[in-house]
């Protein structure tokens, strides 16, 4: 019994110090000293052509065994049963396990959110709050629709919650450059802020907006002066505030008024609220004829459209607009294909 511990320890020991390399030649000595022996003993049949020798090798090795080339001489039998079939079951047993350890591995980094991203113009959420994250998360995909991918980055001791539909990366703080970069913060078209608690989305925003000015930046806060600060910092953040309280006073004025809000923001069911630019192609139109136009043509409400002055709601249906300006309308689905009204003659 100990001297079957000892072979134990030994085979475990160097086989754990087998590296890519040294599988490569140990791979190619098996192969070389394979051919010579089955020269050496006269095998012509199996030596003479190397494709027809590396695929009796392959067959051999991988059990398969077809039988279509075998050895013919005695010497080349032995020389089968006693080198080249044990040699290719251990070299063919060790490769497999170590390509499927290594696919187990590149799995594991990716749902423990271990691995370095490299991708671009994609949504990134920085942030766990549960249930709201995975609602959040429900309705990107929903909206992207496979268009962006969606990466969350999040500091929390938990997996990738959709290891099929995003991406996924742990960091140890959303201001560490090294580890942010795993998420490709510089590369990200849109950055959502959501963390637990106020002080960290405000660091993460700052640190964010820093890394990446060009992308949208958007950021969920409780507390409303801090979105003022974020503001004075980041003019171009765009800070969505908790509206809680709001919904239940106007609620409790006009009742039903939470469920026409939450329908408007909802993405899976009912009438939801959508944004699209006015072509820089187009002329200048009025409201009236745009109001007109989504109605018809898409069965589309326009509500509102943002200038310099902020977002205005229910214009007047006189008001000018121009190319580049932003529109607001309520539909049942976005409008992908959307068309534009001719220029008056």
């Amino acid at each position: 019994m100990g001297l079957w511990l000892y072979l134990q320890r030994i085979t475990v020991k160097y086989f754990s110090q087998l590296t890519g390399r040294n599988i490569a030649v140990i791979t190619g000595l098996y192969i070389v000293i394979s051919w010579l022996l089955l020269f050496l003993v006269g095998e012509k049949q199996l030596s003479s052509s190397f494709s027809t020798f590396f695929y009796y090798l392959v067959v051999t090795a991988s059990t398969v065994g077809y039988g279509d080339h075998s050895p013919e001489t005695a010497l080349g039998k032995w020389m089968a049963a006693l080198f080249i079939i044990p040699g290719g079951l251990g070299l063919f047993a060790i490769v497999v396990g170590r390509v499927a350890t290594l696919f187990v591995s590149v799995w594991r980094r990716g749902m423990l959110g271990k691995r370095s991203l490299q991708m671009e113009q994609h949504i990134l959420l920085l942030g766990w709050n549960e249930n709201r994250t995975l609602s959040m998360l429900r309705m990107l995909l929903h909206e992207e629709a496979g268009r962006r991918t969606i990466v969350l980055c999040t500091r929390s001791e938990i997996e990738n919650p959709m290891p099929d539909k995003i991406e996924f990366v742990r960091v140890t703080s959303y201001t560490n450059a090294e580890e942010m970069t795993r998420a490709s913060i510089d590369k990200a078209s849109c950055i959502i802020v959501d963390a637990l608690h106020d002080d960290v989305t405000l660091t993460a925003a700052l640190f964010a907006a820093g890394r990446n000015p060009n992308a949208h930046l958007l950021a969920y806060f409780d507390d409303e002066g801090l979105s003022d600060l974020l503001k004075l910092h980041c003019p171009n953040a765009e800070c969505i505030p908790s509206v809680a309280i709001e919904m239940l006073a106007k609620s409790a004025v006009d009742p039903g008024s939470s469920l026409l809000h939450q329908e408007l923001l909802s993405t899976d069911k009912g009438m939801t609220q959508y944004a699209i630019d006015y072509p820089t192609t187009q002329q200048p139109t009025t409201f009236a004829l745009l109001f007109e136009h989504f109605k018809y043509q898409h069965d589309a409400i326009l509500i509102a459209y943002e200038d310099g002055k902020g977002i205005q709601v229910n214009p007047p249906l006189n008001q000018s607009i121009t190319p580049a300006t932003r529109l607001f309308y309520i539909a049942d689905e976005r409008v992908d294909d959307m068309t534009w009204p001719e220029p008056a003659s």
